[in-house]
């Protein structure tokens, strides 16, 4: 059964992602650490969002804007470090009690889409850069403080999806050398990668083609309800 449900949790994500341009960490996350365990499934989940961000990033590749994110980057670079060493040392209950409140609490902002403020100044991007690297690291949920951080830049759809992309990939390829210094790339975790892979592959293939016959909107809501009620399982129980 285990195989089987890490095969569709994956296809999901890869879905997910491939239609709105992120969201295939916080719903492997969401799932995973419950199924596996936290300290398999992060390392895991890594490896299938650089599967995914390589992907897609081909796709959106001239949409990339190098400018606008290079401050993030240069902040993620610091903060995902200190990400890895938070999951090695701290009780993994208590990650997955930090885990559920971020899912649970970016999944209940992009449903109540509130108007954000538009932030001029290049402070900014190295707070959200550096706050992303501590949860990519830690939980792979980088993605919340950089959609939020693109929502505030006013980023159009195609330049927001190409330059998610191109962060997430620098993100996952960091975290993903993390992991490998410190042995948490286990002969387990390469298994269950292997098992993944050609989900991935058709997630991705689905959600390609379905991207202009499917309502993005309508199923980035029904994924963000089902974040929160993981978010909040991971959270209260």
């Amino acid at each position: 059964m285990e195989p089987f449900l890490l095969f569709v949790v994956a296809l999901l994500a890869a879905f997910t992602q491939s239609l709105t341009g992120f969201g295939s960490a916080l719903v492997s996350m969401a799932v995973l650490p419950g199924l596996i365990g936290i300290r398999t499934a992060a390392p895991l989940v890594t490896l299938i969002t650089v599967t995914i961000d390589v992907a897609l990033l081909a796709r959106y590749r001239q949409a990339l804007n190098l400018r606008a994110i290079w401050r993030l980057v240069a902040a993620l670079v610091l903060g995902v470090p200190l990400g890895i060493l938070v999951l090695r040392r701290v009780e993994e209950r208590f990650v997955l009690a930090i885990l559920g409140a971020v899912i649970a609490g970016y999944a209940l902002y992009a449903l109540l889409s509130p108007r954000l403020p538009r932030l001029e100044h290049p402070a900014w991007a190295y707070g959200f850069g550096f706050l992303s690297g501590v949860l990519g690291g830690a939980y792979n949920t980088s993605g919340p403080p950089v959609v939020i951080f693109g929502n505030c830049q006013r980023w159009p759809p195609s330049e927001f999806k190409g330059n998610l992309q191109g962060f997430f990939l620098v993100n996952d390829l960091l975290v993903i050398a993390g992991h490998a210094l410190s042995q948490n790339l286990t002969p387990l975790v390469l298994r269950d990668y292997l098992i993944v892979l050609p989900a991935l592959i058709v997630g991705l293939f689905v959600g390609g083609r379905l991207d202009r016959r499917l309502d993005p909107a309508l199923f980035r809501k029904i994924v963000l309800v089902l974040l929160v009620v993981m978010g909040l399982r991971l959270l209260l129980f």
